[in-house]
């Protein structure tokens, strides 16, 4: 297609994409049909990928084109990458993050690259003989596009693979877009800031563990504070949300990662999955992961909730496998939106379990990784109040805010 008919095209993409079903129907490709769904906000929210006029004139003309993604980059029920080879796009590699590129992997799981059966196109994992494209896997392309539904905790691994894809194509000279997408946990900031040598792929920068971002936020808040190696800074493009509010709620319409399965475990997980670092099951393995806690040795006259994790997709070894444990089903007692971190849960449980030296995994010292530092640790085994560990992070807090600040791109 002649590129001004093409641009034409593409105007009529931007302005009538948010109200009617339309069939997209590019000269020597299928049909492709996109239409909008209700929203779950309850106004007209447009993700970055869905804004296409915004965003194909820089990939377009023969570009050969890197996409990030998995199974929540999609344009309405379409991929992201299915919608792209449909508009004559140039995609040669998928790059797939932790959970893989149709999101089933277990966390943590070995993700082989591969090749994907519907469209042939070849599938370079990012979490598994390597967590940041090499030069080799970059050679062939003129610009790398990142669509991945973040949750906004810090330990999620998702942004330590935007960080890598911003330093990898940084150093190759090879622009970089990010789709942005809502942030569900969004409305607040909370949670120890990260220290140094804390550092690893579940915590990579100096935040917060809830850090009140979106994806596009996030990755000008990485080119612009200089946490790429050597110096390097990217070429950064980000497509920003329409009406985007991060105020009001929103529910992811598809699962992020195979363990979180609803809206509530998503709000919990920022505060349950710090038990991921002691000895207590956080629900993997059974219908409820990041919605329940429980212990096999916690008292069922107080925790009188349990639950038995069983081998499933997604959590294929969990704790206390086949075991009955003795927790608590938070749906049962967290109504609306949570707007902080809980460690009530997490104090409670080590005191209920005696205080037993082996409740934190030392072990590569996980419990102080994921909490970013070994102060957490330290104030619960000393007998600490939530209200006394939660004060002692504020001054953190409030200067982080200040740099978050310069990189907010909505109200």
């Amino acid at each position: 297609m002649h590129w001004v008919l093409k641009s034409f095209f593409l105007f009529f993409i931007s302005c009538n994409f948010a109200q009617n079903e339309i069939q997209l129907t590019p000269a020597g490709t299928s049909k492709v049909v996109i239409k909008k769904e209700k929203l779950v906000q309850g106004f007209d929210l447009k993700m970055g990928a869905e804004r296409l006029g915004a965003y194909l004139p820089l990939i377009d003309n023969q570009r050969e084109v890197g996409i990030v993604a998995n199974q929540t980059s999609t344009i309405s029920k379409t991929h992201l990458v299915d919608t792209l080879l449909s508009l004559g796009i140039y995609v040669n590699t998928v790059f797939a993050p932790e959970h893989g590129f149709r999101g089933h992997a277990d966390a943590g799981e070995y993700v082989a690259s591969g090749k994907d059966e519907k469209t042939g196109l070849p599938i370079v994992s990012l979490y598994g003989k390597n967590k940041k494209p090499t030069k080799e896997q970059l050679s062939a392309l003129d610009v790398v596009v990142f669509d991945i539904q973040d949750v906004g905790a810090r330990f999620y691994t998702y942004i330590s693979t935007l960080h890598y894809i911003l330093e990898a194509c940084a150093a190759e000279n090879i622009p970089v877009i990010v789709l942005d997408r809502p942030n569900p946990n969004g409305h607040y900031v909370d949670g120890p800031v990260l220290k140094k040598g804390f550092t690893s792929f579940v915590g990579m920068h100096p935040i917060p563990i809830v850090h009140g971002m979106t994806i596009g936020e996030y990755a000008k808040m990485i080119n612009g504070e200089g946490w790429l190696a050597d110096g390097l800074v990217a070429n950064l493009t980000v497509i920003e949300m329409e009406n985007y509010d991060r105020f009001k709620p929103y529910k992811l319409p598809i699962a992020p990662s195979p363990n979180l399965k609803s809206a509530k475990a998503i709000a919990l997980y920022p505060s349950l999955c710090l038990f991921e670092g002691t000895i207590v099951s956080e629900g993997r393995g059974t219908e409820k992961p990041f919605e329940i806690f429980g212990h096999p040795d916690l008292p069922p006259n107080k925790y009188t909730y349990s639950f038995t994790p069983t081998s499933m997709p997604g959590a294929k070894n969990p704790k206390f496998l086949n075991q009955q444990c003795y927790g608590l089903d938070l749906n049962d007692s967290v109504s609306g939106v949570l707007s902080e971190i809980q460690i009530d849960w997490l104090i409670d449980a080590y005191q209920d379990l005696n205080k037993r030296s082996d409740f934190f995994i030392t072990k590569n010292r996980w419990f102080d990784i994921l909490a970013g530092t070994d102060q957490l640790r330290k104030d619960i085994e000393s007998g600490k109040t939530s209200a006394e560990i939660k004060a002692s992070w504020q001054q953190d807090l409030e200067k982080f805010e200040l740099v978050r600040n310069k990189y907010l791109m909505y109200r």
